[in-house]
């Protein structure tokens, strides 16, 4: 049960992550640099906030492991940069597919290497129909404005780094909690320290934060809801699943990118996207289904 809990809480942050792609188009003057670090810097902050009586008790423990919360730190700074910045290069879709498509895989070679997962064959076959589904996906982007091919290939490799990171602070932050260090405090140390190290990104980026209503409120959106509760919800699922499952979980992420591109920026979708997140539903169900055998 607590496992099948889990997992709700990822798809349900899941839900939340995938509103931001569309959210950050509503203000084209900002720049990618700058979103990135204020949704997940005064997310992680906030976090952090909010878990500091349990940080306070749980200091000496986290102190102990602290080389897990510095990679994580590290990894939560630079994910937001790399990720926003690749949807601004090669597009929403492609940026946030490359992206999170590619973090199960990371996220399975990092735990293998470490000695921390065993592969089932129902979660090869359940990665292999996401990461099928992410590519239909993203060879089905019906982009309105062209892109250059050099922007995309970059945006393709920021988002390959976004995949890694994004990856690479779930490990970390897992390994705290199985570590005994409560969810809330793994995950308010882990996003707090990268936040804090964000802070200079915000100042140096945030030029034209304050030039109109929308702006200012694309940034607190992005912070509150996708970064602070979405990531509250994956503190929980990461305390009940596995990284690498609630990685793959997390492949929803894109078919909510896609749907709100056609419902709110008018986007269509052809019959391989369609198909795509087909897949990536059929893989959404035999993980769920695996980990909570």
């Amino acid at each position: 049960m607590s496992r099948y809990l889990g997992s709700l809480a990822v798809v349900l942050a899941s839900i939340l992550w995938g509103t931001t792609g569309t959210v950050a188009t509503f203000a084209p003057s900002l720049s990618s640099l700058f979103i990135g670090a204020v949704a997940m810097g005064i997310g992680g902050i906030l976090q952090c906030v909010l878990a500091v009586p349990k940080i306070i008790k749980e200091r000496d423990l986290l102190i102990q492991y602290s080389y897990f919360l510095i990679v994580g730190a590290i990894a939560v700074m630079i994910y937001p940069l790399a990720f926003y910045s690749s949807m601004r290069l090669s597009g929403v879709t492609i940026g946030t597919v490359v992206s999170i498509g590619s973090a199960p895989i990371l996220s399975a070679i990092i735990e293998y290497v470490n000695g921390d997962f065993r592969l089932t064959k129902r979660w090869l076959i359940g990665a292999t129909f996401g990461i099928l589904g992410m590519i239909l996906l993203s060879f089905s982007e019906n982009n309105s404005i062209t892109v250059q091919n050099n922007h995309i290939i970059i945006g393709v490799l920021l988002g390959l780094i976004a995949g890694f990171t994004y990856a690479l602070y779930s490990w970390s932050a897992r390994q705290l909690m199985l570590k005994g260090i409560s969810t809330k405090s793994a995950m308010g140390a882990t996003f707090g320290c990268g936040g804090v190290l964000l802070i200079p990104i915000m100042v140096l980026t945030g030029f034209g934060v304050f030039d109109s209503l929308t702006n200012i409120s694309v940034c607190i959106y992005m912070a509150l809801v996708p970064m602070f509760v979405g990531y509250l919800c994956y503190g929980f699922g990461l305390s009940k699943i596995s990284a690498s499952t609630a990685t793959t979980i997390t492949l929803l992420e894109p078919v909510i990118a896609a749907v709100l591109a056609i419902l709110v920026v008018g986007e269509t979708l052809p019959l391989m996207g369609c198909i795509g997140i087909l897949f990536i539903l059929i893989c959404l169900a035999l993980i769920t289904i695996d980990i909570n055998k």
